[in-house]
């Protein structure tokens, strides 16, 4: 069992980017760590109108026993606007060409990453028309969308608008930019101020985050669990 080894107490993780993770990867990270911390799923506000949607479930209520143990920590509020700081530190990824080339990299080869940020087993809502999930997708790849300039306050004037198809298209690549990188800004944020190692069992967003903290100078653990055969 998870909670039945000898982890270093002294160890603490913080599993990103998600709120939640597989079971085998919440063993495996019991197995070293003394106790993993969880955020609540990240809902943001873009606008006084618009933002995306939050979900209530945590860990903690998957493996009650864990949590009162105190090996699973939950709680950390990751919704609602951003702060000037996470603002800039999205502004930063955002502009910088490796940065944003991995990310396209990863939203055309990792399917796990494509799902993390859109749903495409099912018909997606660009615009006013129902959009194919596959069709979406070879809509959101398209190359010179790499290059395509965005700022945080750019997503903010592209909310709710619909001039144009391409145009929505473009609002959902933007939205998924920021809401990655918001996700790790967050994980920047939360292990710095508790003392916790970031661990992931997605190499994309591993490769992500160390992208980010070497170009702005962060020292931050950072760990990255293969996930193999699940």
């Amino acid at each position: 069992m998870a909670d039945s080894v000898s982890p270093s107490p002294s160890r603490q993780a913080l599993y990103y980017p998600f709120h939640l993770c597989h079971e085998r990867t919440l063993t495996r990270l019991l197995d070293t760590y003394a106790s993993v911390h969880f955020r609540d799923y990240m809902a943001l506000q873009l606008t006084q109108f618009s933002g995306t949607t939050a979900y209530a479930d945590r860990m903690g209520g998957y493996h009650e026993a864990l949590f009162k143990a105190g090996r699973i920590v939950q709680g950390y509020n990751v919704s609602g606007p951003l702060n000037e700081e996470t603002i800039a530190a999205v502004n930063r990824d955002l502009a910088d060409p490796a940065w944003r080339a991995e990310f396209h990299r990863a939203l055309r080869e990792d399917r796990r990453f494509q799902r993390g940020l859109f749903d495409l087993s099912h018909g997606m809502r660009i615009g006013n028309q129902l959009v194919p999930g596959p069709a979406v997708l070879l809509r959101l790849i398209e190359a010179e969308r790499v290059a395509h300039p965005w700022t945080f306050a750019e997503l903010q004037r592209s909310s709710g608008s619909s001039s144009s198809l391409e145009d929505s298209y473009g609002y959902e690549y933007g939205l998924a930019l920021v809401k990655t990188s918001a996700a790790l800004a967050y994980t920047i944020r939360l292990a710095r101020q508790h003392g916790l190692e970031a661990v992931t069992d997605s190499e994309s967003h591993f490769r992500l985050l160390t992208r980010t903290c070497d170009r702005d100078g962060i020292a931050l653990p950072n760990q990255w669990l293969p996930r193999e055969g699940y």
